[in-house]
C-alpha cells in the first residue's frame, strides 16, 4: 500500500519513528546530560598566577528543572576564583527562586553578570523550521524595535537585586572592578545587542591602564560588539547567546548561530580581529534551552572553567 506521492506507508511510518527517537532522544537525554568544557587561556601579565574562571550561561530556567538545578549547585566544587554569568537566566516568570536557588552556591565566590534578552523577556511559542530558515538568511534579534503585544515581561529586577546584594557586579552598559588576593581586576560590560540594548558609546576606552588585567563580558556575541572590544584592545571577551548552535549535524556542526557570527565559532574558544589587534573569544554553549524548544542535539549543555594563565611571549 502507497501513501501520497508513492511512498510506501512503511516508510513514512519508519521516518517519523526515526524522528520522534531523535526527539525524545534530544528532548529527554541530552537536553539534560550536563557537561564542564575545561579551557586554557593565556591573557594574563607577566607575574600573575594563573586564575579560575566558571563561565554560566542560558540557563533558561524553568520550574521544576531539578536536575539542572542540582548540577549548577555541584560547579560551586570547582572553587572558582570567580564567576561570570553572560545571561539568559530565565524561560519562565516563575523561574526567579529556582535560578536563585540553582546560583546559591556560586554567588559565595565573587561574580559579574550581563544579562540576555530572555531575562527581560519571557519567550514565545514558535515554528522551529521557520525559526532555522530566519537565522540562516540572517534575520536576528527585534531590531531595537518593543517585543509584540502579549510577550510576557520578566522579573529581571528581582534577579538584578539578588545577584547585586550577594556582590556579584553587573555590567550592563557598565564597567566594574573585583579584587583577589591582591590582583585588580576591571570588567567592561554591555547589555544585550540581540535587542539592541548595547550602549557602547558608554563604556568606549578600552582597557584600565591601573588594572592587573581587563575582561569584556557581553551576552549575544555581534559582531559590532566583538570589534568595538577587540580594536579597543581587550584580551579576552566572554559571550553566550548561541547555545552551540543547539540542534547540530554530526560531524558537521551548528547550522545557525542566532546572530551575525560565524558557525565556525559558535561554541569555545577561538579569535577576533579587528583594527589590527586579536582578542580571545568564548562563547559559552549554554545549559538551557527555550521552554518552547527544549532540545539539545549533538551539542550537550555545558558550562566553562576557564583557566587563565600568563601570556605566551
Amino acid at each position: 500500500m502507497r501513501a501520497r506521492y508513492g511512498i510506501p506507508l512503511k516508510i513514512t511510518a519508519g521516518i517519523a519513528a526515526v524522528g520522534a527517537a531523535g526527539i525524545a532522544y534530544a528532548a529527554g537525554f541530552e537536553a539534560r546530560s550536563f557537561r564542564l568544557r575545561r579551557l586554557t587561556v593565556p591573557v594574563l601579565p607577566k607575574g600573575m598566577r594563573p586564575l579560575r574562571v566558571l563561565q554560566v550561561s542560558d540557563i533558561h530556567m524553568v520550574s521544576g528543572q531539578h536536575k539542572k538545578r542540582a548540577w549548577l549547585q555541584s560547579l560551586a566544587g570547582l572553587r572558582p576564583d570567580f564567576v561570570v554569568n553572560t545571561g539568559d537566566n530565565l524561560s519562565d516568570p516563575q523561574g526567579v527562586p529556582e535560578v536563585l536557588d540553582a546560583l546559591g552556591p556560586l554567588m559565595e565566590f565573587p561574580g559579574v553578570y550581563v544579562f540576555g534578552s530572555n531575562d527581560y523577556y519571557g519567550p514565545t511559542l514558535r515554528n522551529p523550521v521557520r525559526y532555522l530558515f530566519e537565522k540562516a538568511q540572517g534575520r536576528h534579534g527585534l531590531n531595537g524595535n518593543p517585543p509584540a503585544v502579549g510577550v510576557v515581561h520578566n522579573p529581571w529586577q528581582d534577579l538584578r537585586d539578588a545577584f547585586d546584594t550577594a556582590g556579584w557586579v553587573g555590567l550592563s552598559n557598565s564597567r566594574g572592578r573585583l579584587k583577589l588576593e591582591g590582583f585588580e581586576l576591571a570588567f567592561t560590560g554591555l547589555d544585550d545587542p540581540h535587542i539592541k540594548r548595547d550602549r557602547y558609546e558608554k563604556v568606549a576606552g578600552g582597557p584600565e591602564k591601573d588594572a592587573d588585567l581587563s575582561l569584556a563580558i557581553v551576552h549575544a556575541p555581534y559582531l559590532r560588539t566583538l570589534d568595538a572590544f577587540t580594536a579597543d584592545g581587550y584580551p579576552l571577551i566572554l559571550a553566550g547567546h548561541t547555545h552551540g548552535g543547539q540542534v547540530c549535524i554530526p560531524f558537521y556542526g551548528a547550522l545557525v548561530t542566532n546572530c551575525d557570527l560565524d558557525t565556525d565559532r559558535v561554541k569555545g574558544l577561538s579569535t577576533h580581529e579587528s583594527s589590527g589587534n586579536t582578542s580571545f573569544l568564548h562563547v559559552s554553549a549554554g545549559c538551557g534551552a527555550s521552554r518552547y524548544t527544549p532540545v539539545r542535539f549533538a551539542c550537550p549543555p555545558e558550562a566553562t572553567l576557564l583557566t587563565l594563565v600568563e601570556r605566551e611571549e
